[in-house]
């Protein structure tokens, strides 16, 4: 996943920037460091221009290869004086902050040793936070893709989601900035992927958030892919409940060309069907006017067969402890 956001995003990665070379550290020349502890003295001293000058080289040289993301790397240190120019006042200079925000995005990408170091810094997290909230759209875009990479890590996943960073994060989702979204998407989806996040999701207001775009038809291969994740918390099947969401799950699973948007609608709506019996007659009606399910269960992805016969079994024993009362 990570590596098709990079070449999405013209970042390369080692195996792209040297994929002979086994050992990293050969890649870093004297004058990369010479370069690199430079730019570290100018981005943490006290002058602004410095600062901004030394923020912008360090993205770009962390953008374009490996040798700058590996030094990084080599000690937790470097990442406090990276960030050290926004510890300090309550409104950062906006293209400082891209630029910190954006180059912790690079560093990550390097490798799971960087993810783990950038995320266990404990300056990083609170950072990324404020970025989220008032951050330019480019800084928040990036302060989501920066997210999204550290959490690839298990650790991460479990360290991230206990910092609160998911209200921001569904917040700036409810906003709906075209450029911001997929990030935003994709750091919500991994984070989710621990199931302790998951409820701190709902807890923050996800499925309100999900269902009203889904329903109005906005990104819904990635929003719909995050629903079918929160609906093992009992709390998201009731407020899918209360939105409506039935009916729009059935719309989506009768009308999408999609196999994959199919699959996470039936996927929901299994759980909907086995957990609230009142959304029954809602799903049965649906069938007897458009055989919606049964045709699932026959041309779906196998999941989605499975999930489909499921609901049907589950009708088949309504209708007859219905007929047998």
């Amino acid at each position: 996943m990570i590596s098709k956001w990079c070449k999405k995003n013209g970042l390369e990665t080692k195996s792209q920037y040297h994929p002979n070379l086994v050992n990293e550290d050969e890649t870093v020349t004297r004058s990369d460091r010479e370069i690199f502890n430079s730019l570290l003295c100018k981005v943490s001293s006290s002058n602004l221009q410095d600062q901004k000058s030394a923020a912008k080289e360090l993205r770009l040289l962390t953008r374009k290869g490996t040798e700058f993301r590996a030094l990084f790397g080599e000690s937790p240190d470097e990442i406090t004086r990276l960030v050290n120019p926004l510890l300090h006042g309550s409104n950062p200079d906006e293209k400082l902050q891209e630029d910190v925000v954006t180059t912790l995005l690079n560093i990550s990408i390097h490798d799971d040793s960087n993810k783990k170091l950038v995320c266990e810094n404990p300056n990083v997290i609170p950072l990324l936070i404020d970025a989220l909230r008032r951050g330019t759209v480019a800084t928040r875009s990036n302060a989501a893709a920066a997210i999204f990479t550290l959490s690839a890590l298990d650790s991460n996943k479990v360290l991230i989601g206990k910092s609160g960073i998911l209200k921001p994060l569904i917040d700036l989702l409810e906003e709906g900035n075209p450029l911001a979204i997929k990030d935003v998407a994709a750091a919500i989806f991994t984070l989710c992927i621990a199931h302790e996040n998951r409820s701190r999701a709902v807890r923050d207001g996800a499925v309100r958030v999900l269902g009203k775009k889904i329903s109005n038809g906005l990104y819904v291969d990635e929003l719909l892919a995050i629903l079918a994740m929160l609906v093992t918390h009992w709390k998201a099947v009731e407020e899918l409940g209360e939105l409506g969401g039935v009916s729009w799950l059935l719309k989506i699973t009768r009308e999408s060309e999609c196999k994959r948007n199919k699959e996470n609608a039936i996927v929901i709506l299994h759980t909907i069907c086995f957990s609230d019996r009142t959304k029954w007659k809602e799903i049965k009606e649906e069938e007897n006017a458009h055989g919606t399910i049964t045709k699932l269960s026959r041309e779906g992805t196998s999941r989605a067969q499975r999930k489909a016969n499921g609901i049907l079994d589950r009708l088949r024993k309504a209708m007859n402890l219905t007929h047998t009362a």
